[in-house]
């Protein structure tokens, strides 16, 4: 079993600790962070619609004058006036609209990214769903407040045009209100269905990226299985729920539509109707009869924007989402810094369950595998680590030793108890003085970072190039570093690495950080037995009197370390050197039982097998630190 590094080391991110939120308050914060664009557009909007809703009467008093032997120059001028002011607003608002819009999503994604990252080790939200939130819901969920201020200006200029309808003939306007409360109900049923239906869609999508991820992580084995159709088909298989969602929503569009041109035509036919009769009987001019077509057309919008009114629906079913996400918490960070201290590290009845959520991300590797949930990962363990020690934690696949390692970084917290640094509990510390005083490295690294040299110094601004270099020396990396094209300067990407060189570089990047506690998880895994003893012997140059805590597999990786602190079941079986530990078959099993994953032992470890148990122990013995 593998540790991937959780994520990139020292990335607080929009969101980290903060408490959950609901689609109510996210939707308010992309408001928010419009930057005033919101309001100058609404500002617009209401231009546009107050330019519209003068042009009938402009129009009627027009027509009026004409009819009666009068000048309609001064009318038909103010009327072109105020087309004019309503064209300019137009044009303005399309791309008003599009920043809002964009300045929301932008929000709610960094945000999301933010609260995902801050979630930690044991996140609840599948890689495939968090992909889909980033680019999918939170794009929709963004262009929600655009969405909701063009309603509403659109809405109360609909019922400024009832009131002027209203007050020109209230026949017309009783009329018209026949139709309200119909379109209310097609408006709300649509919404409402629409909604349920895009859920579906953005989960089916999420289950795609869910399968995708998988099967990429797994390409090799797919090839090498001869299972590549058969692959295809199960990650594309919730497609055909992509596809009834699709179809789903026409219906419901093609239908509404309908509806709502039927009902609308049949409503103006009876409002002109009864506006013809009103000329007929004197009680209207025909410049009136002409504001009441105008006043008509302006009423219709509120309850005939279609569109609208599914992007409203898609919105807060991908808000729905997103607040599904912020409902899991984030790491509370304190504000305390370590006490002084050298780095002892301390476990006091710390319990770690395996993750409650269906489908969650684990700690680490160790915890992947399958366990009933609720079941303990790590079962009440008290245990101390004396500043500058080096510890190894030994044990089966399983064990927890990744989960323990990733407790004093608050890569992940102990269900029950308490992780305390030189005295301190870990949880009153803030992140930036955690994160500076406990590093890690993985035995799969995140390499982040422009050029091979920012990689190295990832997450320590300013870092000069000499401590770089004394870290990859450190980390037996500074050589293939230097036959790239341009060095430290090539860019990640022109730089093809092996799993020992990823590690290197991983290995480099923690070394170049002044911490109390390392953490190297199998960091070391991908080497050679020979590059290892170099590497080993260098980082325990660079790290003396550092405490170091080490998930080992290896036999020499164990042998190196001070002290040996053996897991199984996730309580501490024994604790002692290597070699006291050495004389228990079922602690030498650990390591056979171990080698079908992690590399079968070098020239190096194989003096512990067979006849020579001991003299490997004392040779071992001689040769501490990693």
């Amino acid at each position: 079993m593998t540790r991937n590094e959780p994520g990139p080391e020292a990335v607080p991110g929009p969101g980290s600790g903060d408490r959950p939120q609901g689609a109510g308050r996210l939707l308010a914060g992309a408001v928010r962070h419009t930057g005033g664009r919101l309001s100058l557009l609404v500002a617009l909007m209401v231009l546009r619609i107050s330019a519209a809703l003068a042009l009938p009467a402009l129009l009627a008093a027009a027509v009026n004058a004409v009819l009666h032997g009068r000048s309609g120059v001064g009318p038909a001028l103010a009327w072109g006036a105020v087309t004019t002011a309503g064209a300019v607003g137009d044009t303005l608002m399309a791309p008003l609209g599009v920043s809002c819009a964009a300045y929301g999503t932008r929000w709610l994604q960094l945000r999301t990214v933010g609260h995902l990252l801050g979630l930690g080790g044991r996140s609840p939200v599948p890689a495939g769903e968090a992909v889909t939130q980033v680019t999918q819901a939170a794009q929709q969920a963004g262009a929600l407040p655009v969405a909701v201020a063009e309603w509403g200006v659109t809405v109360t200029g609909s019922a400024a045009a009832l009131v002027a309808l209203w007050w020109l003939d209230w026949r017309c306007g009783l009329a018209f209100l026949v139709v309200v409360p119909l379109t209310v109900l097609i408006t709300r049923r649509f919404v409402s269905r629409v909604t349920r239906v895009q859920s579906g869609y953005l989960a089916a999508q999420s289950r795609i990226a869910v399968r995708l991820l998988a099967a990429l992580s797994g390409a090799r084995t797919i090839r090498a299985s001869g299972t590549l159709d058969r692959e295809v088909t199960r990650v594309l298989a919730p497609l055909r729920e992509v596809s009834a969602a699709g179809y789903r929503m026409w219906r419901l569009q093609k239908g509404t539509v309908w509806q709502f041109g039927l009902l609308l035509s049949l409503t103006e036919a009876l409002v002109l109707a009864v506006a013809g009769l009103g000329v007929a009987d004197g009680r209207l001019s025909p410049g009136e009869l002409v504001a009441v077509a105008g006043y008509l057309q302006l009423a219709f919008p509120a309850v005939q924007q279609v569109d609208v009114f599914f992007t409203l629906a898609q919105a807060r079913a991908a808000a729905g989402r997103l607040a599904g996400t912020f409902a899991h918490p984030g790491v509370r960070y304190g504000t305390g810094a370590p006490g002084p201290g050298a780095g002892a590290v301390s476990f006091r009845g710390v319990t770690v369950l395996a993750a409650a959520a269906e489908g969650a991300q684990r700690p680490t590797g160790d915890s992947a595998a399958e366990r009933p949930t609720g079941a303990p990962v790590l079962d009440r363990i008290d245990l101390d680590i004396p500043a500058g020690a080096c510890v190894a934690l030994v044990g089966r696949t399983a064990s927890g030793k990744s989960v323990l390692a990733g407790l004093p970084g608050r890569l992940a917290d102990p269900d029950e108890g308490e992780v305390l640094l030189d005295g301190r509990p870990v949880r009153e510390l803030a992140e930036d003085p955690l994160r500076a005083a406990v590093t890690y490295a993985f035995e799969r690294p995140a390499l982040l970072g422009g050029t091979v040299r920012e990689t190295i110094g990832y997450g320590r601004p300013g870092l000069s190039r000499d401590t770089v270099l004394e870290a990859a020396r450190a980390a037996a990396a500074d050589g293939f570093v230097r036959r790239l094209p341009d060095g430290y300067d090539t860019p990640m990407e022109r730089v093809p690495l092996s799993g020992g060189e990823r590690q290197r570089l991983g290995l480099a990047r923690t070394l170049a950080r002044s911490a109390r506690v390392y953490v190297l998880d199998d960091a070391t895994s991908g080497l050679d037995t020979v590059t290892e003893s170099e590497v080993s012997a260098a980082v325990t140059g660079a790290l003396a009197g550092r405490t170091r805590i080490v998930v080992a597999h290896r036999v020499a990786t164990a042998a190196r370390c001070d002290q040996v602190v053996w897991l199984d079941g996730g309580r501490v079986r024994a604790r002692g050197t290597h070699a006291e530990l050495w004389r228990d078959p079922a602690y030498r099993a650990v390591f056979a039982a171990d080698g079908a994953e992690h590399g079968t032992p070098g020239p190096e470890d194989a003096v512990h097998h067979g006849t020579g148990e001991e003299k490997g122990g004392e040779r071992y013995a001689g040769h501490r630190g990693i």
